[in-house]
């Protein structure tokens, strides 16, 4: 584990001391380094192949708002940032959410101590390694922002190497126009299930399904545009933090100031799975529409923000 200092010995790049929290974000991301270190320890001693029971975190680094100062903690008002976490393993199986990571998920979830959402994303050093040398967007803010609250030796991450305006405009372009289209069909989906589910809850539960994927879409499409990159996740919730981080117009899609608003957005979110699964999931046609509503406002914003964003890479590249 790292000593307090200004940089990290195996990446000197990186900083390595969280002296711009306060006390209390501090004490709350030491108990979420133990919690995953622990809980990673246990998961892999139950394995049988030796290289699994020999896996290792190389590296845990906190990223996003927190590593800058520009984070939220507003509780009361139902705005408060999330601590964003890259896990960095020895072996791409370790990856699997499901297998190493949902149990110190909801560990983290449900402790007292933790008051503040945490979103982890998991990858080899080779994978983040290889976005750094294709000098992708979100890696590179990574490399230059991130804080390493833990590492083991021989884990350095390579120098980010530039990408070229051309193929940066290239890839937006490409990803604005398929996950745009994507979450565009998701949104017709919706909107014939909600017409049929007018007296059917059958319907509207399919509706709020297809409203979820419409809304994960067009994180994806806002997230790929903007870093070239998204996590491999189905969680609104954790893609709508990492969008609105970048981008704070898209925060009037999902107002958060009251309860019920609340209530509306977790209701989607709890689509992904209970809509489709769960025979006590229950949405009225009301509820739908009002998705629908932030559904397309959130449309509106992302296309808003993906223009400008391709219009300056555009330019950028002279084309």
């Amino acid at each position: 584990m790292l000593a307090k200092g200004r940089k990290s010995r195996e990446n000197p790049g990186m900083k390595a001391d969280l002296d711009h929290l306060p006390d209390v974000q501090r004490g709350e991301l030491a108990r979420v380094q133990k919690i995953l270190l622990g809980e990673f320890a246990e998961a892999t001693s139950r394995a049988s192949q030796s290289w699994k029971r020999n896996g290792r975190i190389l590296k845990i680094i906190l990223f996003g708002s927190y590593s800058r100062t520009d984070w939220v903690d507003e509780p009361e008002n139902g705005y408060q940032s999330d601590f964003d976490l890259l896990i960095i393993v020895s072996h791409a199986d370790l990856t699997d959410i499901a297998d190493y990571w949902y149990i110190a998920e909801d560990k983290i979830l449900h402790d007292d101590a933790v008051r503040r959402p945490v979103n982890i994303i998991v990858h080899t050093l080779d994978e983040v390694n290889q976005g750094l040398r294709k000098g992708e967007y979100f890696w590179v803010d990574i490399a230059r922002e991130g804080i390493v609250l833990y590492e083991l030796p021989g884990s350095s991450l390579v120098a980010p190497q530039p990408l070229t305006a051309r193929d940066a405009y290239e890839m937006a372009l490409a990803y604005h126009q398929r996950w745009m289209e994507s979450a565009n069909r998701a949104l017709v989906t919706a909107d014939d299930q909600a017409v049929k589910g007018s007296e059917d809850l059958g319907w509207r539960k399919d509706a709020a399904f297809s409203f979820h994927q419409a809304t994960e879409r067009l994180y994806i499409c806002f997230l790929l545009v903007q870093t070239l990159y998204f996590p491999r996740s189905h969680n609104i919730k954790f893609l709508r933090s990492l969008a609105e981080d970048i981008d704070s117009r898209l925060i009037s899609a999902w107002p958060r100031g009251t309860r019920a608003e609340r209530r509306l957005f977790e209701l989607l979110k709890r689509a992904y799975v209970e809509a489709r699964y769960s025979a006590a999931y229950a949405i009225s046609i009301e509820d739908l529409e009002a998705i629908a509503r932030s559904v397309r406002m959130l449309r509106d914003a992302v296309e808003t923000s993906a223009c400008e964003r391709i219009e300056q890479l555009r330019v950028d590249a002279g084309a």
